[in-house]
């Protein structure tokens, strides 16, 4: 999509389709109740072409409502299109994203190629961060997973002009459009990653990706086989891929800021699972919906996209960037319940753990707990993994938020503050020391599950053991990198979820 900012009045630009935001401001509770709908502009052309349709009252502004008008009087644009965002008094980024989101998905279906989007304007929107949120949604919502459809016909949209006031910040509106592009793309770019099916994603292949990635954005990179994980003595990690034909692979990025890192500054490690299919291994899964195991190497994805965002956004602190990829087959070669894996030692005078393996499909936490270790080694001050690690984080949070785990608040508050920004939606839970006696084993240090309660949390228990007293946080995407159903404003399948949160996380070390 090719995207510029425009500083003019609306009215002014010709396009084929003029997108502009209304919101609800009426306080009123009552289901029944009459809205105040109010376009997001100042422009008075485009209020009083769209006044007597929303003086009917069938606009009543609700998230990912449309209303078109064709030839609108007093303005260039050939259609215009009024797009809801909800309630005025609830307005942030993020429903600017849904709305800008909800205007590509309109355009697209109908052959539309090129629209406009202005910039909304309310007393609670900053432009920078407004600019942006647009930005991201208009490009975010012109993915579709259809990507081997022998009827597959182009629809996305080849120009988005971004109209923001004349008056307005210039530099603010150019960073914030810069910005969302770069991380927009960056996020669809793990979108099409996890979108592979297995036979089409394998871990090497999933290595080779990476390492294009790094090549094009000027990024060190090295993609490491089977010798080099007996070199590390990353057991956990192997046991994992030794029932699979398809070797692992052990993807290790690097990003050096461009005026060199501070001694004393920060080494930030991005560690994502990367199991390119999960049968579940021995302990197979149900056959119904395993066609979506493909996407359990949405965490790897997601830090392999934010390597992408943040080589172009150039933050000033050190990152690296780790992902364990791996395939979690039955054969009968695959690890067994009640075997003991050894895990990659700490330091060279600390043994790994061992851990006794009472479930093969609880497989991502074992190539985690050595690519945590890994990370520590190559020099990591503060630790950040993804994974979709667990279906009880989707049955204690639902489908809508994610969880997050931290063994330290001032490295989660950096997240926190992150959220701010990104708008996605993760919620904390614990990982207190009462937890740990759930993975006690009695025949080995820890053991890989810690029963059918707490589950989530269990899991994260398993990759603090890993962290040890390194400053850490654990996400776990699994209910929501993958979504079955399509909104207004986005497509149904993978999500990229945790992108634009991890490169936030990262910036906010650099500020």
């Amino acid at each position: 999509m090719n995207t510029n900012l425009v500083l003019s009045p609306s009215s002014a630009v010709e396009t084929e389709l003029l997108a502009v935001l209304a919101a609800d401001q009426s306080t009123s509770k009552a289901k029944d109740a009459a809205p105040e709908v109010r376009l997001l502009s100042a422009d008075d052309s485009v209020r009083s072409a769209a006044q007597p349709v929303l003086d009917s009252g069938e606009f009543r502004a609700e998230a990912g409502e449309t209303l078109l008008l064709h030839s609108p009087f007093g303005i260039k644009a050939k259609r215009l299109l009024i797009v809801g965002l909800g309630k005025a008094a609830k307005l942030t980024p993020t429903e600017v994203r849904k709305g800008a989101g909800t205007a590509v998905r309109f355009a697209r279906p109908r052959n539309i190629r090129e629209l406009a989007i202005v910039v909304p304007e309310a007393a609670q929107l900053e432009q920078q961060l407004t600019v942006r949120a647009l930005a991201e949604g208009a490009l975010l919502a012109d993915f579709d997973p259809d990507t081997y459809r022998s009827d597959r016909k182009d629809r996305s949209v080849q120009a988005l002009q971004v109209v923001a006031p004349a008056a307005g910040d210039r530099r603010a509106a150019e960073t914030g459009l810069r910005e969302g592009v770069i991380v927009a793309e960056s996020q669809n770019f793990a979108r099409t990653l996890v979108n592979e099916p297995g036979n089409r994603m394998t871990p090497t292949i999933l290595g080779q990706k990476a390492a294009e990635m790094c090549r094009a954005f000027g990024l060190q990179c090295e993609v490491h086989g089977p010798d080099k994980l007996r070199d590390l003595k990353m057991g956990a990690f192997l046991s994992v891929a030794q029932g699979s034909d398809e070797p692992p692979a052990l993807i290790v990025m690097s990003y050096e800021p461009p005026n060199g890192a501070r001694g004393d500054g920060p080494v930030l490690a991005l560690v994502g699972k990367g199991i390119t299919f999960d049968t579940g291994g021995i302990s197979i899964k149900p056959s119904e919906n395993m066609e979506k195991m493909k996407y359990d190497m949405a965490g790897g994805a997601a830090m392999i996209a934010s390597m992408r965002a943040i080589a172009q956004l150039r933050p000033q602190v050190r990152v690296i960037g780790i992902v364990c990829a791996a395939e979690n087959m039955p054969s009968g070669k695959a690890q067994k319940p009640g075997d003991v894996q050894i895990a990659m030692p700490a330091g060279p005078d600390r043994p790994g753990k061992s851990i006794e393996i009472i479930n093969t499909d609880a497989e991502g936490r074992l190539v985690l707990a050595d690519g945590l270790t890994y990370a520590r080694q190559l020099g990591a001050t503060h630790l950040i993994d993804a994974a979709t690690l667990t279906g009880a984080i989707g049955v204690a949070l639902g489908m809508i938020n994610a969880g997050v785990f931290s063994n330290d608040d001032d490295t989660c508050q950096h997240f926190a503050d992150a959220l701010k920004i990104s708008g996605e939606r993760f919620w904390r839970l614990p990982v207190e020391d009462d937890y740990r006696e759930l993975i006690k084993s009695q025949i080995a240090d820890i053991k890989n599950t810690g029963g059918r309660y707490g589950g989530a949390i269990t899991a994260a228990m398993f990759l603090k053991e890993f962290a040890e007293d390194t400053p850490w946080i654990h996400l776990d995407i699994a209910g929501v990198a993958w979504s079955d159903e399509a909104k207004p404003w986005i497509a149904a399948g993978p999500s990229g979820v945790a992108v634009r949160s991890i490169v936030e996380w990262v910036r906010s070390y650099a500020r």
